[in-house]
Formats: structure tokens, sequence, C-alpha cells
């Protein structure tokens, strides 16, 4: 009977974490025809004096993860742009978040991933977000 109990447990997570994919994909929906992205960290735009140095290299990854990946064309301006993805990077966890541009800063985000080292290297969480944004688009 625990053994039962067990599988269903198991069952039911694995299929709460299906939907939570899907319903996330969904939030995605607007930003299916995006072109244009806006990186910037939570803390201010890559050039601002108050960045830390760990956010600067953040959106620096992201940005050549980017322009490696060529499905987005890179602005410098949220004027510009039809997606916002905001960083920060701290030792202990890395952070990506997305925004529709029409609705930044203050708007709600529609994609989230935390990860240590998210935003180092080849930027593991933008490629979570590139993979979020291909299941939204089929």
């Amino acid at each position: 009977m625990k053994r039962l109990y067990t599988i269903a447990a198991a069952v039911l997570l694995l299929s709460a974490a299906a939907l939570a994919q899907q319903n996330n994909a969904q939030f995605l929906t607007p930003l299916r025809n995006a072109r244009f992205v806006y990186v910037t960290s939570f803390d201010g735009p890559q050039f601002s004096g108050n960045l830390l140095q760990s956010d600067r290299k953040a959106i620096s990854a992201v940005q050549s993860a980017i322009v490696e990946t060529g499905h987005y064309t890179l602005v410098y301006s949220p004027e510009d742009a039809d997606m916002i993805l905001a960083v920060q990077s701290r030792p202990s966890e890395d952070l990506l978040a997305v925004y529709d541009a029409r609705t930044w800063p203050d708007g709600e985000y529609l994609w989230r991933g935390m990860q240590k080292n998210g935003l180092t290297g080849d930027a593991p969480l933008y490629r979570q977000l590139s993979a979020a944004l291909e299941r939204a688009g089929s």
C-alpha cells in the first residue's frame, strides 16, 4: 500500500511539472514574434556606474548568447525592444527574467529562471529561455 502511495505521488509531481512547463510556455506567447531584445540588470543598464561587475558580466554573457544564436536582434535601448531580459548575478544564484517591452519596467515578468552560475560562460539560463520560447511557438 505504501508503494502505491509513492507511485501515485510521483505521477502527480511529474504531471504537475509538465503542466507548469506548458502554462509557462503560454505566458510567453506574446513574445513569439519578438525580434528585438534589450538586456539590462535589475540594478540598472550595462554602463551604469552603480552596477556590480558580476551583473555587467552577466549582461555581456547573455548578449553574447543572443548574438551567437542569431534568433534575435540585440538593441541597446529599451524603447527599441520587443522583449526585455533582466539579469542579476550573485554568488549564490543567478537570475534571468523576461518582460514584454510594452509593460517594462512596471509589468510582471513572463518567464524567470534561477540557477547557480546560470549567467556565466554560455549562459545556461538563456538556453533554458530559448527552449521555453520554442515550446511557446509550437
